[in-house]
C-alpha cells in the first residue's frame, strides 16, 4: 500500500519509538484528540507520544488509507501492551503544508 509520505514518516518514527521524529510531522499548533483528551502543540504531543510509547509499546500496521484534499484517514491494526490488543483504529488527520494540523483518534 502506498502511504502519503507524511503518514509513512509518522509510522517509521513510531516503529522506532522516536517521539522527537514522530512530533516533527506535526505543525507547531497541531491538536491531537485521543482517549477523551486533547493535546495542543508539539510539546504536549511529544509528551503524549512518549507516555503512550512507554505505557503501550504501540505498533501500527496500515490496512487502508484514503485521502481527500488535506484530509487523510488511516485505518490500522494497532498492537501493543494494552487490553484488547490488537485493535483496528481509524486515525483522522488534517494536514496543511506537509504537516499534520489535527489528529483525531
Amino acid at each position: 500500500m502506498k502511504l502519503p509520505k507524511l503518514i509513512a514518516d509518522l509510522i517509521a518514527a513510531q516503529d522506532k519509538y522516536d517521539s522527537k521524529a514522530f512530533t516533527e510531522n506535526f505543525s507547531d499548533d497541531a491538536i491531537v484528540h485521543d482517549e477523551g483528551k486533547t493535546y495542543h502543540g508539539k510539546t504536549e504531543i511529544r509528551k503524549w507520544n512518549e507516555l503512550t510509547n512507554s505505557k503501550y509499546k504501540t505498533k501500527y500496521e496500515p490496512l487502508e488509507v484514503t485521502t481527500n484534499g488535506d484530509e487523510i484517514i488511516l485505518t490500522a491494526k494497532i498492537s501493543g501492551t494494552f487490553p484488547g490488543s490488537p485493535a483496528i483504529i481509524k486515525y483522522n488527520f488534517e494536514t496543511k503544508n506537509g504537516k499534520i494540523t489535527s489528529l483525531h483518534i
